[in-house]
């Protein structure tokens, strides 16, 4: 089973969002790219997607999920406790979104942002598509 999460490689908020799921993801169930990068537009082309750096986004067996439904979708799959974050799923998706874009449009201001996307460690660089 394919799963690429594709993420704003430039937001603070976004790179350690990565660095969470690596961390609890020890099977490597998860493959990431930046959504700047040319592999993370290259799968925003090929699943008819416009560049949308406020979303996260999960592509699943082919199968596109953003916003909140992904961020649950990725917690279902980690080590730990993270999995109850499902019961989320019984709040209607339009209100889910709504709260995530709040953060999704706040996220520069309220935790920065880099010049340019991050670097993996060797430690994690084969979890990286580019």
């Amino acid at each position: 089973m394919e799963r690429i999460i594709l993420y704003d490689g430039i937001c603070n908020l976004c790179n350690s969002s990565v660095q969470f799921i690596l961390k609890r993801d020890p099977a490597g169930k998860f493959k990431f790219a930046s959504l700047q990068g040319e592999t993370g537009q290259r799968l925003l082309k090929e699943h008819g997607i416009g560049l949308d750096l406020n979303s996260f986004i999960l592509i699943e067996n082919g199968k596109i999920y953003r916003k909140s439904s992904a961020a649950l979708r990725v917690c279902k799959q980690l080590k730990g406790p993270w999995k109850m974050a499902t019961v989320f799923f019984i709040i209607p998706c339009f209100l889910r979104d709504r709260l995530y874009d709040i953060l999704a449009n706040n996220r520069y201001k309220w935790f920065g942002k880099n010049e340019s996307c991050m670097l993996p460690s060797p430690k994690w660089k084969n979890r990286f598509l580019e």
